[in-house]
């Protein structure tokens, strides 16, 4: 059983640790997420040989954000790997430079709205604009939508609004922050289970620590997916 709506956060130290636990998952997983924190690592050696050797979709977050002309320049560079996705902030600027760096290639432009481990005190702190979370959120999705974003990342609890944006249609919404019933929620604030996810309307959920760092990760990750195929996950006007 597989399902590429899961992707697995390979959240390790290196590459090998990442290649290690790939193998473990096998034919169960089939979509995984490299991120920053295995950059210095390996990460996108490991991305390519998932890729290229085991035939596995590859989400590579590295929420970039800087100058267009620089944007533009290392999507150029990271799409020569032939990546699914690529997060980049939800700066409209960000978004537009990012889609002509990506251009003539299927890589996937993902804008990040806000952060799911950030609650309105973290906001503040920053000087984010004051008001509601999901009201942020859902604002900033339908801005990266409108400057070319394929899709956007936020928690499962904004993930209803946004699918209700008219722009949201025949776009990804993509949804960290997702753990299973009874799981520590880490350094998450903004979380839910796999199915209130999709049932929500996200396309795709992340999950990390709760599998890599289970005693069987195997079993873990096919425990989501029973739960991704259960009624629970079910939803009305699937796009």
């Amino acid at each position: 059983m597989s399902d590429d709506r899961l992707i697995v956060a390979l959240d390790v130290p290196d590459a090998l640790t990442g290649l290690q636990m790939a193998e473990r998952l096998g034919d169960t997983v089939t979509f995984y997420k490299i991120g920053l924190g295995m950059l210095t690592g390996g990460g996108l050696a490991l991305a390519n040989e998932l890729k290229q050797d085991h035939g596995k979709r590859i989400f590579l977050d590295m929420k970039l954000f800087d100058i267009g002309a620089t944007v533009e320049a290392a999507v150029r560079g990271l799409a020569q790997f032939d990546l699914d996705f690529l997060t980049v902030h939800g700066d409209p600027n960000v978004i537009r430079a990012a889609r002509e760096g990506a251009a003539g290639k299927d890589m996937q432009i993902l804008a990040v709205t806000i952060l799911t481990s950030l609650d309105r005190d973290d906001l503040d702190a920053a000087m984010i604009v004051p008001g509601d979370i999901p009201d942020i959120v859902t604002a900033r999705a339908a801005r990266a939508f409108e400057a070319g974003a394929d899709g956007i990342v936020c928690s499962p609890n904004e993930a209803a609004l946004v699918r209700t944006l008219p722009q949201a249609e025949g776009r990804l919404i993509v949804t960290p922050g997702v753990r299973p019933a009874g799981s520590d929620a880490g350094d998450q604030k903004r979380i839910a289970t796999p199915a209130s996810a999709i049932a929500a309307g996200a396309d795709h959920v992340v999950v990390g620590r709760p599998i890599h760092r289970a005693p069987d990760p195997r079993a873990a990750a096919e425990a989501i997916l029973a739960e991704l195929q259960s009624p629970q996950a079910q939803r009305a006007n699937r796009v």
